[in-house]
């Protein structure tokens, strides 16, 4: 588990999840330390295709905790060891699980099991794990993860699907989409059942899905033929979603029985589809009364001993007589009876072949097994027609998904006020106005917009510096998202957005974090993003970097940040789009950039009021004059004397004056070591004859004087 203390890019507005401990609102004032009350932790988790993903907030000290997605068996065993390690109050998942993982947390929280530590298991819906994923069909979800995983550069498939959010967001549109979203829920998975269809293998629930599937579809076409046929989407469905749809829905809803279906828990056919089928079940179903005319008639000619018999039906056997064993009846040649041929014997009674039996079998036949087969013909002369237009119910799908894509993101975009962007293929860069983080205006309470601008030949380099805490992060990411959604098709958060020729985002963002829309991920930590982007970016590129060299030595960071981009700086004009954050004021310092129009430095704004910093999460031109490490280290709760001690050093560092130690420690370390050589002393044996003073006083005592002295 790696803790995270979070940035922010706006002020905080409470116990949001990606919020620094110093911006709590509990935090404020003081409290003494007797009335604080004990820590607690909540547990976040989803478990999808056998990847775990975990994150909790520990209210003890304000942090953010996650792990980076984690393979984890069926029995989920990883993440019981993380429930054994965090014993967390409350463990919130979405509604929608895996079948594993509703087993694992049904199990967590029975009443049988329940001990005091036990957490509380809260479900959420599932669209609160999933910004843009408001999908109501899986292969919408499939769909839209394809979008953001493969972005699309073709300007006219964008702004069809831009069209298609727009047009839902009006307000008169509004129950229309509601509407078209529900009918979205029931699109199954059509190409499986064509595909169980193929192998004769199809279930009576795939007729059912298949049913409701066709008949949503002709929904969803009646509702496009009413809407703007300038709307690419619109028309396709319109178009075709042909009369084969119909006539589908129309064969299956005259032939299947669903409810027979369901019951038998096999194909059955309606009454008046084969009039040879409905003769058959006439007779089946009359063979009750039937039977007990034969019963009483065999009865007539048995034994007088015997007192009652019955005639039975037994599929793939035909009929029986059966009669009550008689307790004279012990040995098997008791079991004869003059004129009836025995089968055999059953819970204590006998069951025969008569000659009025046999007439049945020949006059009936198998009733049960020919109506059978002959429903199993029907239905397979059913599926032939199905799948003759396999082709369109494809298409239907492919329609679908791309609809049910497009309804999610005008619901996400209607919900947080997303604005439609523009493309401009003469304009090589990015203009956002008024931008927003998608992820961290949800955890702030008032989040600060910031704008965006590079195109031209001017500040095609922007170096940002400011306090850590004061917003770099949150804007540079801000920046990528908002042009990686323009990318795929879809609103952003922003007033304005004009996306030019972008061909590629590349992104080295420090500290492991990703930064998911609940579809895919987007921002990963890789250093060989920075290897890649060095080698490839173009003109067309925008290139995120933050935090570059964290975690090297201080020089060797700074020196190959200077060179990476003086390497992009020397191509000139044609130099890449790149926002770079960084805490190397010395960058800026000593020079180490050329200057001229292509460099350009920001700053989060900050101010200074008294011993606190301000943080007002603005970007403006300027360079920042100080790192403020020491009020970043107060947030985070250090000693007040370490934080003392830092500045007085750094103060030392930068007059260029010798750095002494600490007179009190020096004091308490003078004391331990008079102490230490007293005790060796003390445990000297005078009297011991194997001791030697010389080799003592050399090897213990004058060592330990040249520290005291």
């Amino acid at each position: 588990m790696a803790a995270l203390r979070a940035t922010s890019g706006g002020t905080p507005r409470g116990p949001g999840p990606w919020e620094a401990g110093a911006d709590f609102p509990g935090n404020a004032g003081h409290r003494d330390d007797d009335d604080e009350e004990p820590g607690q932790t909540h547990l976040c988790v989803l478990w999808n295709s056998g990847y775990l993903g975990v994150a909790y907030y520990d209210t003890g000290d304000s942090t953010v905790h996650f792990m980076p997605d984690a393979p984890d068996d069926d029995g989920l065993t990883l993440l019981q060891r993380v429930l054994d390690e965090v014993s967390p109050r409350s463990v919130v998942t979405s509604a929608k699980q895996d079948e594993n993982m509703t087993r694992f947390l049904g199990k967590l929280a029975s009443q049988e099991h329940r001990e005091p530590e036990r957490p509380e298991i809260i479900f959420l819906p599932s669209v609160d794990f999933g910004i843009l994923n408001r999908c109501r069909s899986k292969w919408g979800e499939k769909l839209l993860r394809l979008w953001f995983t493969r972005p699309t550069q073709e300007l006219r498939e964008l702004n069809s699907r831009l069209d298609v959010i727009q047009f839902f967001l009006l307000p008169q549109n509004l129950d229309l989409a509601q509407m078209l979203h529900r009918l979205m829920s029931h699109i199954k998975n059509v190409p499986l059942i064509l595909k169980r269809m193929k192998l004769s293998h199809t279930k009576v629930s795939d007729w059912q899905v298949l049913y409701k599937t066709v008949y949503s579809a002709l929904g969803l076409r009646d509702a496009c033929r009413s809407l703007p046929q300038s709307i690419q989407l619109f028309r396709d469905i319109a178009q075709e979603f042909s009369d084969d749809l119909h006539h589908i829905a129309s064969l299956i809803g005259k032939v299947v029985d669903f409810e027979g279906s369901l019951t038998e828990n096999r194909f059955i056919v309606l009454p008046n589809i084969d009039p040879e089928i409905d003769e058959k079940k006439r007779r089946l179903m009359g063979l009750p009364s039937f039977l007990t005319e034969v019963a009483r008639k065999e009865l007539e000619n048995l034994d007088s001993r015997i007192p009652s018999c019955s005639a039975i039906y037994i599929p793939l056997i035909g009929f029986l007589l059966c009669i009550p064993r008689l307790p004279s009846m012990v040995e098997a040649s008791d079991f004869e009876i003059e004129g009836l041929d025995f089968m055999f014997l059953s819970e204590e009674k006998l069951h025969y072949r008569s000659a009025r039996t046999k007439e049945l079998d020949a006059l009936l036949g198998d009733l049960h097994c020919e109506i059978r087969d002959q429903e199993t013909l029907l239905m397979y002369q059913l599926q032939c027609q199905v799948l003759a237009r396999a082709a369109v119910l494809t298409r239907v799908l492919d329609l679908a998904s791309h609809l049910d894509a497009l309804l999610a993101l005008a619901s996400a975009a209607r919900d947080y006020g997303y604005s439609r962007p523009r493309y401009s293929p003469q304009f090589h860069g990015v203009r956002i106005q008024n931008g927003r983080h998608p992820l961290m205006e949800l955890c702030a309470r008032t989040f600060v917009p910031n704008s965006t601008e590079c195109g031209g030949e001017r500040g095609r380099v922007k170096v940002i510096t400011g306090p850590n805490s004061s917003g770099k992060s949150i804007y540079l990411k801000q920046v990528g998202l908002i042009t990686f959604m323009a990318l795929v098709g879809s609103f952003v958060p922003a007033e304005e957005a004009e996306i030019g020729a972008v061909d590629a985002i590349f992104t080295r963002i420090h500290s492991c974090e990703s930064i998911s829309l609940g579809l895919s991920t987007f921002v990963i930590d890789l250093n060989q993003q920075v290897a890649k982007a060095v080698n490839n970016a173009t003109e067309r590129s925008l290139v995120l970097i933050d935090e570059f060299g964290k975690g090297t030595n201080t020089v060797d960071g700074l020196a190959l940040l200077a060179a990476v981009l003086r390497n992009w700086l020397a191509l000139g004009p044609i130099c890449p789009h790149i926002f770079v954050a960084t805490n190397f004021l010395s960058l800026v310092q000593l020079q180490l950039l050329p200057q001229g129009p292509l460099v350009q430095y920001l700053t989060m704004e900050t101010c200074e009021d008294e011993n606190d910093l301000v943080f007002f999460y603005q970007l403006c031109e300027g360079v920042a004059n100080a790192s403020h490490a020491s009020h970043t280290a107060a947030q985070a709760g250090l000693p007040n004397k370490l934080i003392a001690r830092g500045k007085e050093v750094s103060d030392l560092i930068r007059s260029g004056k010798p750095i002494e130690p600490v007179k009190e420690l020096l004091r308490e370390n003078q004391m331990e070591n008079c102490q230490a050589l007293v005790d060796k002393f003390l445990k000297l044996d005078l009297e011991d004859s194997s001791l030697d003073l010389d080799a003592f006083m050399s090897e213990e005592v004058l060592p330990a004087a040249s520290v005291i002295l």
